[in-house]
């Protein structure tokens, strides 16, 4: 029997650095990773056994955290064999990171360049499940409209412009995924929250390109988005501008704003293309997850 002891897999056969903090390790989630280590280039396919030992588990944890992440889809088994190997779904945990990085990287001086007198806010966001999420933000402004926006912060896809940017270019039955996912509720007055109004917003955005939410999140901001898509058309995320609703009327927001943005949008997509770089593909929804934030523009 192997003993059961967890090799780290930052420190190959090397025990890991004490810790302090090592009280609070979830010492099955730290084996589930040793699991996944055990496949190298030069071993891609092993047996139950040559599991065990490589990620220094006994055979049945090595089992159950196998059938775990076969059931998961980062691994798999190889048909007519007793032999498992990993799946290209474990390229996305890197690849997320390293493409939202490049993404990033390239928005901030464009971002820069929509700030100023006009707009108050520019924004990067990814859609994750039902909400996108904000993942680089130069703002001026707009404090005293209550607005705190930071990377990471997450607002509902239905009533924001970055969200109907991104979704107006996915299939019909991601759009009625994402929209059913959770229970859509009126952030403002002006939120608009029955799904066929939303699903011919969403035609709207395609046609036009260019999405608009008018005081939908936050009252008394105005916010327009552009999808920003590969060179298959997929969306990769979307780039918004804010500013207050009282500066000017909508029609005059979206005529001297829209242009610049569009513009800044197609900069960004052949940027990433030229790169190689995306951002991170659109998560399934998970049903009636529930809220635990106010959510932001």
């Amino acid at each position: 029997m192997v003993q059961t002891k967890v090799r780290h897999p930052n420190f190959g056969d090397e025990p890991p650095p004490a810790d302090p903090a090592e009280k609070n390790l979830v010492r099955s989630l730290a084996k589930g990773f040793a699991v996944l280590h055990a496949f190298t280039a030069e071993r891609d396919e092993l047996t139950l056994a040559e599991v065990a030992r490589a990620a220094g588990v006994d055979n049945a944890t090595a089992f159950r955290f196998l059938n775990t992440l076969v059931m998961l889809g980062y691994v798999a088994r190889v048909p007519g064999t007793r032999r498992f190997r990993l799946t290209l779904r474990c390229l996305d945990l890197g690849f997320n990171a390293i493409a939202r990085a490049d993404l990033r990287m390239q928005a901030r001086p464009i971002l820069r360049d929509l700030v100023g007198e006009l707009n108050e806010a520019a924004s990067i966001g990814v859609l994750d499940g039902a909400d996108v999420v904000y993942i680089e933000r130069i703002q001026a402004g707009i404090a005293r409209l209550g607005v705190d926006v930071r990377i990471g912060s997450r607002v509902p896809v239905y009533s924001s412009a970055i969200g109907r940017a991104i979704l107006a270019y996915l299939p019909r039955e991601t759009q009625i995924a994402v929209l059913e996912a959770r229970p859509r509720e009126k952030l403002t007055e002006a939120t608009v929250t029955d799904r066929d109004a939303l699903l011919a917003l969403l035609d709207r955005v395609r046609a036009d390109g260019i999405a608009f939410s008018d005081q939908e999140t936050v009252p008394g901001l105005r916010v327009l988005a552009c999808p920003l898509r590969d060179a298959d058309g997929v969306p990769l995320g979307g780039i918004s501008v804010a500013a207050p609703a009282l500066r000017m009327s909508a029609e005059d927001y979206l005529r001297r704003a829209g242009p610049p943005l569009i513009a800044a949008a197609r900069a960004l997509s052949r940027g990433l293309e030229a790169a190689g770089g995306t951002a991170a593909p659109p998560r399934p929804p998970i049903a009636n997850t529930p809220r635990t934030r106010r959510p932001s523009p």
